[in-house]
């Protein structure tokens, strides 16, 4: 089979060429400009594609993600009705996501800033209330592959753990309060450290605006891992210098790189780090397209 890396961003055909050559001898990965009878194109790898990225295909059979995000591709005005879009859904990247949600978790509850800023002034002061995960209530909004995950991974270290997502997932996570559609605004008040895991569709881009915001307790915490157009920065912004929040770790934005002009950089409640909370082995992923290929039924 035949396939085309095409991204607007990342250079996937020099990343992903060489694991194709090793793990899957028998696809074959080019580049646009190598492709010369395009109908022979069966599948095509991508995260975020040109306008016109599938249009030279005609017998394309499936897109990959090579993220866990779909929206870019589902987004592009030239990807075929009735062809499947697939996201990477491998293990080793949800329990990635898993210990960074874990790490900023435990950033925040702890307060490891703080002891940052005094380690810069040699200053021994130590807090020695409020450190059993009892008294943080995590929210990870999000119910999904990757949402299931963080939540266990919260719950077997002692965190009350609610999910929220827009139906009751089934089955059940062990340990996590579960809540659905219209019962947003419960979630929010009981979450001290809110993680956000959600995909970005018309309905929750924009989301965590300021009236989100102000829905959760006082000195409460976000995670955003999901995508950067959910978030508000200028409501975030203003949430954190109000004191109504007290603190966010940000991975993932509306502008990717991050503009060296944004306030976020600078911001002394705010964690950047560069769209790095899981990162998905190569092989895996080529794995994982190679079996979803096999199983495409015969034309």
């Amino acid at each position: 089979m035949i396939g085309v890396a095409t991204c607007s961003r990342i250079d996937l055909h020099t990343l992903y060429r060489p694991v194709f050559s090793q793990v899957a001898p028998e696809l074959t990965l080019l580049r646009p400009e190598e492709v010369t009878r395009p109908e022979e194109v069966t599948f095509a790898l991508s995260f975020v594609p040109a306008a016109d990225a599938f249009a030279p295909y005609s017998g394309l059979r499936a897109i990959f993600s090579a993220g866990a995000g779909t929206d870019a591709i589902d987004a592009c005005p030239s990807r075929p009705d009735g062809v499947p879009v697939y996201r990477v859904e491998e293990p080793d990247q949800a329990l990635q996501m898993a210990g960074f949600a874990a790490f900023h978790v435990l950033w925040h509850h702890r307060g490891m800033g703080r002891y940052l800023a005094q380690q810069s002034g040699a200053i021994w002061q130590r807090e020695v209330e409020g450190l059993s995960p009892r008294t943080r209530r995590v929210g990870v909004l999000g119910m999904g592959h990757m949402g299931r995950v963080i939540a266990r991974a919260l719950v077997a270290l002692g965190y009350p753990v609610a999910g929220y997502s827009r139906r009751m997932p089934e089955p059940r996570e062990p340990g996590v309060t579960h809540f659905t559609d219209g019962m947003l605004d419960g979630f929010l008040a009981r979450s001290d450290i809110l993680i956000n895991v959600l995909p970005l569709t018309p309905e929750t881009d924009g989301l965590i605006d300021a009236a989100f915001l102000a829905g959760l307790p006082a000195g409460a915490a976000l995670i955003q891992l999901g995508r950067g157009g959910q978030v508000d920065e200028a409501a975030l912004i203003a949430a954190l210098d109000a004191g109504h929040l007290s603190g966010a770790s940000l991975d993932v934005f509306r502008t990717e790189p991050l503009p060296a002009d944004s306030p976020l950089w600078s911001h002394p409640g705010v964690l950047v780090t560069p769209h790095v909370a899981s990162i998905p082995d190569f092989a895996d992923v080529v794995t994982s397209i190679r079996q979803r290929l096999l199983a495409l039924p015969s034309t």
